[in-house]
């Protein structure tokens, strides 16, 4: 039996003994010799048995009076089986070729431009490779890298060699984009990699990509260990053994959703702006609401519907924020609030000037109960919090890059954060000080722009210079995209009288005449209906 941990889980210790007993005996037990093998009293036994009998865990052999695993069980090893992860589903192929070459065995995938390092089996010897598990490295000059890399389609390949930094981490690296393109065809063709010395001096490495049945790139798998074993000529023969494993591991796995054009942009009737920014939907008394939103560059205040679009505000100084409020709409114009009623009346904001921040907001967002939160410079770093009333900011987070947009998450009580510079974008829980990195945007497929969070808790995001917006599920993985007629989106918001209407700004400033001949709607604000 498994030792007892607590009283809190002394009952679910028990339930499981039961399980386990019941389970390694193909013919089942009674009730009596459970009793006798687990040495638990006759009446938590018969609580326990029932509790299993009715969760479908057990059933009883009325004809043997034997108690069996029930169906429940059969479900979850069939799901088990049928939709392992990717760690479950190499873990058997790492350890068979750890056992055929006796070095270490890894698993990894892609992360932005680096792999990070899922698992690992250790090698049979001694002297052997020791990378940690978590541990990310670059592209160009690991095995699992170029593997991966060259299993990619071209212009999703060519667009991540185009953004690495091809540093020399070893005299063997490849510090060459032309080169690492002729090593990386040479792999597609053979279907495995290999890195010579290229990371670690004196330690080499073969890697073959995994490719789920829709033809995803899901990851690598590699064998590594010291030079003077894991000669060329091994590597030549552990190539194709390792492609197979490799390949044995995507059938296992069950497609990767790729992510699907839904709905169709529209353009909403009115002007372009040089670079439309926050979005927002603020409700009124007399109505269902409007979206407001800003030329930042050409300082005005935009109020629209799916039908509409019209310039109510000019301002003097670049628009750096726009927030809803229940007084109005808040606009930060230079280093001065305003406040602009469901009328279109503008006004100082008297009333915000004083708890508001007025200068140095890089990002800015409404969060629960009117609260607002916004990010800042604070000594050389960044924070994310909320304003206190006439005082600096406390609490919230910090962070090593500044913040180019926030949403917030109200069914999650979840801040999200997003850092253009890096393509990241991180997850902040109140009462947690830590933060989490939902996803990595790579930089060809856009730069991050705003972000909104939907009725089911997906996040979108605005992808510049990547003609389109994109959803993210709670778990980081893009499932839908959206495609639009300009380059370069700048915002996105829910708005409507359902609150399912997708709102985008968008830009023309700054594209050059060939990008504007091709894109002309650039700048206009666009809807997406129910997605």
């Amino acid at each position: 039996m498994t030792p007892r941990t607590n009283e809190g889980t002394a009952s679910l210790d028990k339930a499981l003994d039961v399980l386990d007993a019941v389970g390694s005996t193909a013919a089942g037990l009674a009730q009596a010799e459970l009793g006798q093998r687990l040495g638990l009293p006759r009446t938590t036994l018969y609580r326990l048995l029932g509790t299993l009998v009715a969760r479908g865990l057990l059933r009883r052999d009325p004809l043997r009076r034997v108690y069996c695993l029930g169906s429940r069980c059969f479900e979850y090893a069939r799901a088990a089986y049928a939709m392992p992860d990717l760690v479950a589903a190499a873990s058997s192929e790492l350890r068979g070729l750890r056992d055929m070459t006796g070095e270490t065995t890894y698993l990894a995938a892609l992360d932005g431009l680096e792999v990070i390092s899922l698992d690992r089996c250790d090698g049979a010897h001694a002297q052997r490779s020791h990378s940690a598990v978590g541990q990310r490295k670059p592209l160009h000059c690991t095995s699992q890298g170029k593997a991966i890399l060259a299993a990619l389609p071209p212009e999703r390949r060519d667009a991540l060699v185009r953004d690495m930094t091809l540093a020399a981490v070893t005299p063997r690296s490849i510090t060459d984009r032309r080169r690492l393109l002729a090593e990386l065809k040479l792999t597609a063709q053979r279907g495995w990699s290999i890195d010579d010395e290229e990371i670690v001096v004196g330690v080499r490495c073969c890697g073959a990509p995994i490719v789920d049945a829709q033809g995803e790139v899901r990851g690598a798998v590699s064998v590594a260990g010291p030079a003077f074993r894991l000669t060329m000529e091994r590597l030549e023969l552990l190539g194709p053994e390792l492609a197979e494993a490799a390949r044995r591991i995507g059938a296992q796995l069950p497609s990767s959703r790729p992510a699907r054009p839904e709905g169709e942009a529209r353009v909403v009737p009115g002007a372009w702006a040089f670079e439309g920014a926050f979005p927002c939907w603020a409700g009124s008394a007399a109505g269902p609401g409007r979206l407001w939103w800003a030329d930042r560059l050409a300082p005005a205040l935009h109020a629209a519907s799916a039908e509409g679009d019209e310039t109510v505000a000019g301002f003097e100084h670049p628009v750096l924020a726009v927030l809803p409020d229940r007084a109005g709409t808040r606009v930060l114009a230079g280093d001065h609030w305003h406040l602009c009623g469901s009328d279109g009346q503008l006004q100082e904001d008297v009333e915000a000037s004083p708890s508001l921040p007025r200068y140095g907001v890089l990002a800015a967002c409404a969060g629960p109960a009117g609260q607002a939160w916004f990010c800042q410079p604070d000594g050389d770093r960044w924070r994310v919090a909320t304003p206190n009333a006439g005082g600096p900011f406390n609490g919230g987070w910090r962070l090593n890059e500044p913040a180019t947009a926030l949403a917030w998450g109200e069914a999650q009580r979840t801040l999200y954060i997003a850092a253009a510079g890096s393509g990241t974008i991180y997850t902040a829980q109140e009462g947690q000080a830590g933060l989490r990195r939902l996803a990595t945007v790579p930089k060809g497929s856009g730069r991050l722009g705003g972000l909104a969070v939907d009725a089911e808790g997906g996040l979108w995001a605005a992808l510049r210079g990547g003609w389109s917006v994109a959803r993210f599920e709670p778990d980081g993985s893009m499932d839908r995209m959206v495609a639009l007629p300009v380059p370069a989106p700048t915002g996105v918001a829910f708005g409507g009288a359902d609150g399912r209407t997708l709102f985008v700004t968008t830009a023309r400033e700054a594209l050059d005449r060939e990008s504007l001949e091709a894109a002309p709607l650039s700048g206009r604000l666009f809807v997406v209906a129910a997605v």
